[in-house]
């Protein structure tokens, strides 16, 4: 069923607003499903119920109704006090493969389509970033790497892979295209501007690599080579929400060599 999924499903909806009259089950099913793909991680602070209203252009009743949700099924902590909020406490329960069932199969054939765009998009900004980087954007960027290399928990190593990119795409000196980038991210993870991440060794080495080549290319201005890493960088996000999909199907996925 996965390779039907993968290579041809139906078109799905824009990933625009939650759709009423059942927003709940729908805002708790996209959390469960951006939890599964790392966007949050374990011991993660979801985002203040305001925030969640905001992004998401549903009620605040809509939106603590679902994290309850997600607290009746054991994926987040609710703690009180000057700290307090909802806190990621599983990536997956039993509930998980149902909701990420009903979260990215309708979308699938989107989602691919916006998988190409942003390795393509991704491509370009480095190239730009590569043409007009400074001497103290190169410096912004070598620092930011150096912080991804020194982190040591998941926490730390999502938090410096984020800083490292959004440097990057600083860099480029367009604030439009730093909307477009981030546009194209959020319709990826699902209304939530934030990278999925896989916290598995493997990949932390992978993009480790991958990063220090960027930089590489970036600040010796190899336009060329920066757009072709950039690339074929970005498909590790596009893997992890691949492979997401297979757990809740129930089946395996291949890694792919690009995008």
């Amino acid at each position: 069923m996965l390779g039907h999924v993968l290579d041809g499903a139906a078109p799905g909806p824009v990933l625009g607003p939650v759709r009423l009259p059942t927003a709940a089950a729908e805002v708790a099913d996209r959390l469960i499903t951006a939890i599964a793909i790392g966007e949050y991680l374990p011991g993660d602070r979801l985002p203040a119920e305001r925030e969640l209203a905001r992004i998401l252009h549903v009620g605040r009743s809509t939106v603590r109704e679902a994290v309850g949700r997600l607290l009746a099924v054991g994926i987040v902590d609710i703690r009180r006090g000057r700290q307090g909020g909802a806190y990621v406490r599983e990536t997956w329960t039993s509930a998980s493969a149902e909701a990420v069932r009903r979260t990215l199969l309708p979308r699938w054939a989107e989602l691919e389509q916006l998988f190409d765009l942003r390795c393509l998009v991704e491509g370009m900004v480095a190239r730009v970033a590569a043409q007009r980087r400074s001497d103290e954007d190169a410096a912004r960027i070598r620092a930011a790497l150096d912080r991804f290399a020194a982190a040591r928990t998941p926490q730390e190593k999502h938090a410096a892979d984020i800083a490292f990119h959004q440097t990057i795409v600083g860099s480029t000196r367009n604030p439009q295209i730093v909307r477009l980038s981030r546009d194209l991210l959020t319709q990826v993870s699902l209304g939530f501007p934030v990278e999925p991440y896989d916290s598995d060794p493997a990949v932390y080495e992978r993009a480790l690599a991958e990063h220090t080549a960027l930089c590489e290319a970036i600040t010796a201005g190899d336009e060329q080579r920066a757009g072709e890493i950039a690339q074929g960088h970005f498909v590790i996000s596009n893997e992890a929400v691949r492979e997401v999909l297979a757990r809740g199907l129930g089946t395996t996925v291949s890694r792919r060599p690009g995008c």
